[in-house]
């Protein structure tokens, strides 16, 4: 056989084979590509609910430089913008977990543009709410959140944010009075709820059981609470409504026989004094986070916003527009919440949520909530100027503002808090 013919021959055979060895090429291409795309998969499956191997926090989180709100960003000073494509976070049938107070809809509420305002700060950006981030953030830790209704309305909006990508069974809530906790196995983490309406202790520190009208306010007695609160990792307090049923409250301070009227302004101040001492030597501010939540305002009469008129939050379905401070929200108040920050030895956070709520005289309950336990009769809610709750927040809502303001704090400070 002549050379020529040979390689004729060997041509022809490398010829035959090529299609051959190309499907091989293309089928151990496609078998890559499906084992690359479940290692992926698996890979976002064991992120979401894997343990951690071999460091307290798992994963490390990836905070990129939009998720940080600017050193000059004043997030509190803003306006509401319209926004019914990104808005609400979550809807009221998907969180099973609201309690019968904040669900408007569910209660009869006809209109829902109470869900569709988004906070905008002036000049600068909240970074987008990441339950995923968050959780990674929450990992090993608890996060607990401290003060009365207005409070649990804030726990009960943090709830709905994180718990729709947590799986059935993975997920639970704890009723143990005065707590509610929710536990998220999978990254041993709690959101929780301290009943505590004035902080310090009280008559009215019963979780369900509390007297409203004839209060009485220990206030320099915080231990009773603190043993709650020992080794939590994120602490958010919150103290103002319950304070102001009248402008006297009855106190004792010192012998806890010695019962005298206060001004409420007074004993405000000696309770944060208390509430202080507490901190500074219980927290430990390398590993624990305080926040304070300031006060939430009030929309009882609408001649505050709509000169002449003698009506109050019901029927309202816009934010103010302009500039707007309501006779609800007490500025002494706030200046001694300022005053005790300042002197603080241990870092304490304030979240001055009052004006940017201040303008939404539209998200309250109204007259599609509870009043001592039950939702108001048909009777009731024909009478709104009686009956109207303009105290309390529709869930979704005013609320998911603040855990968004909170959890871009979270993400600021994370690098010094892990």
């Amino acid at each position: 056989m002549s050379m020529q013919v040979f390689k004729s021959l060997i041509d022809r055979r490398i010829q035959s084979l090529f299609p051959i060895v190309l499907y091989s090429i293309l089928i151990l291409g496609s078998a890559r590509l499906v084992l690359d795309s479940l290692k992926i998969n698996h890979s976002c499956v064991s992120r979401l609910y894997s343990r951690p191997h071999g460091g307290r926090n798992g994963l490390p989180i990836v905070v990129l430089p939009k998720d940080r709100i600017e050193e000059d960003c004043n997030v509190f000073e803003g306006t509401w913008l319209w926004d019914n494509m990104s808005y609400p976070l979550y809807e009221e049938e998907s969180c099973p977990y609201l309690v019968k107070q904040t669900t408007c809809k569910k209660n009869g509420r006809p209109d829902s543009f109470y869900k569709n305002w988004r906070w905008q700060p002036n000049g600068c950006n909240l970074p987008s709410f990441d339950a995923l981030k968050l959780l990674h953030m929450l990992r090993d830790k608890r996060m607990m959140f401290i003060g009365d209704s207005l409070q649990r309305g804030q726990f009960e909006s943090m709830v709905c944010l994180v718990q729709s990508i947590i799986p059935e069974g993975k997920k639970s809530l704890h009723r143990i009075p005065p707590m509610k906790i929710f536990k998220l196995e999978e990254f041993n983490a709690s959101i929780e709820y301290y009943w505590a309406p004035f902080i310090v202790e009280s008559i009215s520190d019963h979780a369900t059981n509390h007297t409203v009208h004839k209060r009485m306010v220990r206030l320099d007695s915080i231990a009773n609470h603190g043993k709650h609160w020992q080794g939590v990792d994120i602490l958010v307090f919150e103290s103002y409504v319950w304070w102001m049923h009248k402008p006297l409250i009855n106190a004792t301070y010192g012998s806890p026989d010695d019962v005298k009227e206060y001004n409420v302004t007074t004993a405000y101040k000696l309770t944060l004094e208390t509430w202080a001492n507490w901190l500074e030597s219980n927290i430990n501010p390398l590993t624990q986070k305080v926040f304070f939540m300031s006060m939430s305002p009030t929309h009882l009469w609408s001649w505050e916003w709509k000169p002449g008129s003698n009506e109050n939050c019901f029927k309202e379905s816009y934010p103010i527009q302009g500039p707007y401070w309501g006779t609800g929200s007490n500025l002494e108040i706030m200046k001694i919440i300022h005053d005790a920050l300042q002197v603080l030895k241990i870092d304490v956070t304030l979240l001055n949520i009052t004006q940017l709520s201040e303008y939404r005289k539209d998200a309250h309950t109204s007259v599609y909530g509870e009043r001592k336990g039950k939702l108001l009769t048909k009777e009731q809610r024909a009478n709104p100027k009686d009956f109207a709750d303009c105290i309390h927040w529709c869930l979704p809502g005013v609320p998911d503002a603040w855990n968004e303001i909170l959890y871009a704090y979270l993400l600021k400070n994370y690098e010094n808090f892990s």
